[in-house]
């Protein structure tokens, strides 16, 4: 008998609106396995938002833009880890 892995899927509520429609993800290889990974200019914008927060604080709209990035962030750990685990599980 097979074992199945079932893996609960998150939904994303909606994407940041200044995620770039192209290049805003990118996929490396680690040891044969596939990690996507926001793009240097995405990273970019996490920072400085991150930076702002710091220093005084986000408006209204940076904070729902922040937390869209964080939201995406999670999703795309959850993808990073489902993969690795599917390429590091044992198949019989």
């Amino acid at each position: 008998m097979e074992k199945t892995i079932e893996y609960p899927l998150p939904k994303l509520q909606s994407l940041p609106d200044t995620l770039p429609a192209d290049g805003a993800i990118g996929i490396e290889l680690q040891n044969g396995i596939p990690v996507i990974r926001a793009s240097s200019c995405v990273q970019d914008r996490i920072e400085v938002l991150l930076d702002k927060q710091k220093k005084g604080g986000l408006s209204k709209k940076e904070l729902d833009e922040f937390d869209r990035y964080e939201e995406l962030d999670d999703y795309l750990s959850f993808i990073n880890r489902v993969t690795r685990n599917i390429f590091l599980t044992p198949q019989n």
